[in-house]
């Protein structure tokens, strides 16, 4: 019909000009023959004298002969179509009864069904929103998807689903394994696991005949080192680089803002996103043997949970993410993004495979610092070292220290001490020794004020830890089996194994190729108030050095901060276009019986003032799972304002007290007299009083009366 209305609008000048013609020859022969114009009778134009009827004739011919032909081409139009679009619903509608029927037929594979290479579905015709449920069924791993399991919002189908089959292909009768129920709630060991495939050679051969779009293979999310490889589209309209909480934390913000968002995380490790605070903590103090296969934990509470956020039926697999109705949430893991093109909105991975994206988020994270004397020590000293991240260093560490004597810990900060005390705690219970060395006088040295921080040194040291302070470590070397560390001091320390937990270098190994500002102080990319680097591309976690309205620019390394800061950049990739104000928290916990919460800048060069107060059996990390129903306190404190607090009214002392009584207490850390960062010792739960003080930002004449907000005096 286009082509019609294209001609007709070609022709219909020419038929004007032709009626044009034809009258003025008209007129011009009336008046020739003595006559007015006005006397002709239209009747006799085709009769005219000679100089006018010619020309009537042709354009009475030329007009009939384009209204046939206009009709005679519209029909044949129509017809094709409508064959042409029958022949494509013929050929789609047979394609499930052709797999299954051809499949005796079909020589077998001989590859091993172990690494299968499924298809992905073809790329989407006019009417492939109607079809999408019959052409899911070439997946030979699956049945065909059906609605209801793309229902539910965030909730996708997994590696193995139980998904009923639509009516129609119901009456078909293909031979396939039979469906496993899903687990209510699957353990984090069959995260780890690879999924058994069960497809047939002949579907294999089947899937592999059908022409598709060029194709990236994934990784399913799988915590085996040889994951099976699926194909999954080259471009996605939301891409998360990295798989740690700010990745997980945005993916959760985006599909709460638009359900029907397709979601990519892209991660070089082999397991879906995952809490690391436990890897250090809970984990640890484990009675489960097998803990390390189910990574499953009892937190203080006493209540036992994963370590990933989800499980697997919650993402959607990867080959399906494209063609997904209600969108998802897919994770890409074992694949590391080697470079980012920004301006083609496209990122190329360690295996020259493609990815193109509409918006972009960087969560990259961190790489465990290392001591130059241990790097250049040799192959042999590396060997037997250790840089505490991920949950394979978990795995390994413990391994490690059922098999070894001696294990010396690098380092007197977050993660240096709360291992310390954990392997101190599994000391006792076998002849394993545990040192831990650090350049400062005591534990946490450069955050906590010099006297508590030698009393939590007394405190780990009853852990069972053996304590060298004012340690700067000159040489490692292997010899005779063990590892000996030569002290600038003249101090030699022997040891098994060594731990180097000495902070953490932001992962912007990307900034070359994308072009992106790295921060010269604090590291990091350099991000605006709402988290971007570029306009289709934002940052968060430990990887965003963000401003910070009221301390300034900074760069945070710390749980909550990269929960929050995820949250913001996922609402922002949506529209959101909010500003970063959150001031985020930290927390650590030395066993079940000591922990602290801290907030904005802790540091022990700053004037601290302290309020302490003695403690009850409440008062302990143990107490404060048990209240809030969690041990990722920050998952309770983040959601909570400040408003109006109601001071204590029960007395307070003055100045810092004794240290038999550094029970619970409030720690603030002031730059020109006002607070700039607090630590709450065993104090719980009144994270966002602490939050709102800082945000205040005024000077306080009493700040003895400022801790009587936090009821620390209350029994």
């Amino acid at each position: 019909m286009l082509k019609c209305r294209t001609v007709w609008r070609t022709l219909a000048p020419l038929a004007r000009t032709s009626s044009t013609v034809c009258r003025q020859n008209a007129r011009r022969a009336g008046l020739n023959n003595g006559r007015l114009p006005a006397c002709v009778p239209a009747a006799h134009m085709s009769t005219a004298p000679a100089g006018g009827g010619r020309e009537n004739q042709l354009y009475v011919l030329l007009v009939g002969a384009t209204c046939v032909g206009g009709a005679i081409y519209a029909y044949r139009t129509v017809k094709g179509d409508s064959q042409r679009y029958q022949d494509r619903i013929d050929e789609i509608s047979s394609r499930p009864l052709k797999t299954f029927t051809e499949e005796p037929a079909t020589p077998t594979q001989s590859e091993p069904p172990a690494a299968p290479s499924p298809a992905e579905p073809s790329p989407p015709a006019p009417d492939a929103e109607i079809l999408a449920p019959i052409e899911t069924a070439d997946l030979p791993s699956e049945p065909p998807a059906a609605e209801p399991a793309e229902a539910r919002p965030g909730v996708v189908a997994e590696d193995e689903p139980v998904i009923e089959a639509s009516p129609e292909e119901a009456a078909e009768p293909p031979v396939v394994e039979p469906e496993p129920s899903p687990p209510s709630e699957p353990t984090p060991a069959e995260l780890t696991e690879p999924v058994a495939d069960s497809e047939s050679p002949a579907a294999e051969s089947a899937a592999a005949a059908k022409p598709a779009e060029p194709q990236l293979e994934a990784v399913t999310e799988s915590g085996d080192a040889s994951p099976a490889s699926h194909k999954v589209s080259s471009h996605t309209p939301y891409l998360l680089i990295g798989g740690g909480t700010a990745s997980f934390a945005a993916a959760r913000s985006i599909r709460a803002r638009d359900p029907g968002a397709r979601v990519l995380i892209v991660t070089d490790e082999l397991v879906p996103p995952y809490m690391r605070p436990p890897l250090s903590k809970e984990l640890w103090f484990s009675d489960d043997p097998s803990v390390t296969e189910t990574l499953r934990f009892k937190q203080w509470n006493g209540k036992e949970r994963s370590i990933y956020f989800q499980p697997p039926s919650f993402y959607i697999n990867a080959e399906e993410l494209g063609s997904a109705e209600n969108g998802g949430v897919a994770v890409l893991t074992g694949k590391k993004v080697v470079h980012m093109d920004v301006r083609g909105n496209k990122i190329k991975l360690d295996d020259d495979t493609e990815i193109s994206y509409d918006k972009c988020l960087i969560a990259t994270g961190g790489v465990p610092r290392n001591l130059q004397v241990i790097e250049r020590a040799g192959e042999e000293v590396m060997k037997r070292t250790t840089l505490f991240r991920k949950v394979e260093d978990f795995k390994s560490l413990d391994k490690v220290s059922r098999n070894v004597k001696s294990i010396t810990i690098i380092g007197g900060g977050f993660l240096g001490s709360e291992l310390a005390c954990a392997l101190g705690r599994r000391s006792t219970e076998s002849d394993l020794e545990v040192i831990q060395m650090y350049p400062e006088k005591g534990n946490m040295g450069k955050v906590l004020p010099e006297y508590l921080s030698n009393w939590t040194t007394e405190k780990v040291k009853k852990e069972g830890v053996k304590i060298i302070s004012e340690a700067l470590v000159k040489s490692v070397v292997s010899k005779d089996d063990k590892l000996e560390i030569q002290l600038k001091d003249g101090r030699l320390v022997k040891t098994d194994h060594i731990v180097a937990a000495v902070g953490l270098e932001p992962n912007v190994d990307l900034a070359k190729s994308a072009g992106l500002e790295v921060d010269s102080d604090f590291g990091g990319f350099r991000v605006n108030a709402e988290l971007q680097a570029r306009s289709n591309i934002w940052v968060a976690g430990d990887a965003a050095c963000f401003y910070d309205i009221r301390l300034g620019r900074r760069r945070v390394e710390h749980h909550d901060h990269a929960v929050v800061s995820g949250r913001l950049a996922g609402e922002n990739m949506t529209g959101a276009n909010k500003p970063y104000w959150h001031q985020s928290m930290f927390w650590s916990d030395l066993g079940p019986d000591v922990g602290y919460e801290a907030i904005g800048i802790v540091d022990s060069s700053l004037p601290t003032v302290g309020v302490f107060a003695k403690a009850t059996a409440k008062d302990t990390p143990k107490a404060a799972t048990e209240e809030s129903g969690t041990g990722i306190r920050s998952e309770s404190e983040t959601e909570h304002t400040a408003s109006s607090p109601v001071a204590s009214s029960a007395p307070s002392p003055t100045g810092v007290q004794h240290k038999d009584e550094y029970g619970k207490g409030v720690i603030f850390y002031l730059r020109d007299k006002v607070v700039v960062g607090i630590i709450l010792w065993n104090v719980f739960n009144r994270m966002p009083i602490a939050r709102k003080i800082i945000k205040d930002g005024e000077e306080h004449a009493d700040l003895n009366e400022v801790a009587k907000l936090f009821n620390i005096h209350d029994d």
